[in-house]
């Protein structure tokens, strides 16, 4: 079997699996979060919390809870580090620095985790699963909450009640990422992960020298780390350590967590708001975008310059033999697409065009599916600013299932799609600006720059994953980064959720004649051609001088 058709068939197996779970799982989480019982463990959670679950918030308490809990954990998480030298269960490492310590609070809490620190020699147990494991669970679920507020903004009508924070982030943690976490930790293990909290050992003399490894409880972190689309590893070499991701299967399986709540979510959308298919067109446009980039992907990927440059295997450069290239081709699609950030493979050593093409699904606002949340309320931006699109063509006030978008809901989508170019292209070019930040780069010309402009559409998108040739621990990356991660998760829910209150505010309109049908196939044509057009006019200059440069010049 040739590594393409081998690719073709794993694409197929995965899309069947995420077809099965997509009907289940997104009725499920609708009940969830319509439902106005509680359960017990949930009642004990409140109750220690000193939260009233059935009372109704407004867009500004909601968003104040949000901001609220996110700041308490950042700083929890910041102390957690600091104090890890007298920790137990630390396996002797010291203390984090104030800076690094920082830019992983940021990272964590914000659904980033972006890491710069070697995981395997920096953190003990505790932060690990205290703290970061933690995030991995909470931060997942602060996204869907905020998801699912803009939708009851769309589906309720004569109020500006968006339901309680507390009691959605509750549930999206004990009813669904928990149980789901749990199972899929099950067979991690089953596949090789480990999952122990044993202490440092050494494994014997390789190529001249002793190695040693460090256990923890890998699969349960690694679990919720792809489901909740956080991405930070274990190990240094994430998803490519065998310890995280052992086999084949356990590498398609960790796709299949990524993407399966951000699909499932637009069948949330579409029973929430009374229409799936409104929800079929969201998803609709969130497959051709992922099938279209897997495919180009692997075009750049698999093309080369002529059979010597094939026999030295420079397809495989920074890629695991275990996975090969299309299996690595779509792990790098799908962890970019939504906010994940875990890596199987070193997007560094991707072809110019490659490199590109991570960076550019990012770019895109990670809403192919997107993050666990975050994908579907980016994603129904970007239907408002579409909406908005189609009627000025034809000179109608535009509607968006039955919620006329007037000035102020269009000024707060365009805040919302302009808050992370704005982050990302002005950290950037600073960095490249300023004597100092340069010499973090391996590399230069072309490629250096993709380094710089990769790091903080990681972090200023929530995305996480990095080009690996970068050293971004220093004060200067670790500071500007952490900033951008915050920052980027945060402004933008502000706008979200404001755009959810106005829209719960209006009272339904009828649907006429010159109503634009969004669950047609023409509605997700425009929505796609809005989302690359608008992305392309945003990044393209710098892409051209990065890795568009880069792959025009090999």
């Amino acid at each position: 079997m040739g590594p393409v058709l081998a690719g073709v068939l794993q694409m197929v197996a995965l899309i069947a699996a995420l077809a099965l779970a997509y009907r289940p799982l997104g009725d499920y989480m609708a009940k969830v979060y319509s439902s106005d019982k509680h359960l017990r463990v949930e009642k004990w959670i409140y109750k220690g919390i000193g939260a009233n679950p059935n009372t109704e918030m407004r867009w500004p308490a909601y968003m104040r809870s949000v901001l609220a809990f996110s700041a308490v954990s950042v700083l929890f998480l910041y102390l957690l580090q600091r104090v890890q030298g007298i920790l137990p269960g630390s396996l002797g490492f010291s203390s984090i620095d104030p800076d690094q310590a920082f830019n992983t609070a940021a990272s964590f809490v914000s659904n980033t985790n972006w890491q710069s620190y070697y995981g395997e020699q920096a953190m003990g147990h505790v932060v690990q699963t205290g703290g970061l494991a933690v995030q991995n669970f909470v931060s997942a679920a602060v996204g869907i909450a905020v998801a699912v507020a803009l939708v009851r903004g769309f589906s309720r009508s004569r109020t500006g009640e968006l339901g309680n924070f507390w009691a959605d982030m509750v549930r999206g943690v004990v009813r669904i990422l928990l149980p789901i976490a749990a199972v899929a930790a099950i067979v991690l293990v089953a596949c090789g992960a480990i999952q122990n909290f044993a202490g440092i050992h050494g494994v014997g003399q390789f190529m001249g020298g002793s190695q040693e490894w460090n256990g923890g409880a890998v699969a349960s972190q690694e679990a919720i780390k792809e489901l909740g689309t956080n991405g930070g590893g274990y190990f240094n070499a994430n998803s490519a350590h065998p310890f995280e991701n052992p086999t084949p299967f356990s590498n398609l399986f960790e796709i299949f967590l990524l993407l399966v709540i951000p699909f499932a979510l637009t069948r949330t959308f579409g029973r929430m708001v009374g229409s799936l298919r409104q929800g079929y067109a969201i998803l609709a446009t969130m497959v051709t975008i992922w099938v279209g980039f897997i495919a180009l992907m692997m075009w750049t990927e698999f093309a080369h310059h002529g059979p010597a440059f094939d026999i030295a295997g420079g397809t495989m450069e920074g890629k695991e033999t275990r996975f090969g290239v299309a299996a690595s081709s779509i792990f790098a699609v799908s962890t970019t697409l939504t906010s994940t950030g875990a890596v199987n493979s070193f997007h560094s050593s991707y072809t110019g065009l490659g490199g590109g093409i991570t960076m550019l699904g990012m770019q895109l606002g990670e809403i192919a599916p997107g993050g666990t949340g975050s994908g579907l309320y980016g994603m129904l931006i970007m239907a408002i600013i579409a909406v908005f699109i189609a009627g000025l063509m034809v000179g109608r006030t535009p509607e968006y299932l039955g919620k006329k978008i007037g000035t102020r809901e269009i000024k707060f989508a365009a805040c919302y799609i302009l808050i992370t170019p704005a982050l990302v292209l002005v950290f950037a070019a600073a960095a490249m600006a300023l004597p100092t930040p340069g010499n973090s780069m391996t590399n230069s010309g072309a490629h250096g720059f993709s380094e710089i402009l990769y790091a903080y559409t990681s972090a200023a998108n929530n995305n996480g994953s990095a080009f690996a040739g970068l050293n971004a621990d220093t004060q200067w990356f670790n500071s500007t980064l952490g900033l951008c991660m915050l920052l980027g998760r945060f402004l933008p829910m502000v706008f979200v959720l404001a755009l959810a209150g106005s829209l719960a505010e209006q009272k339904p309109v009828p649907a006429t004649a010159g109503t634009l049908r969004t669950e047609k196939p023409l509605f997700t044509g425009l929505l796609v051609g809005a989302i690359l057009i608008i992305t392309g006019l945003t990044y393209f200059p710098a892409l051209a001088l990065g890795p568009l440069a880069e792959g025009l010049a090999s």
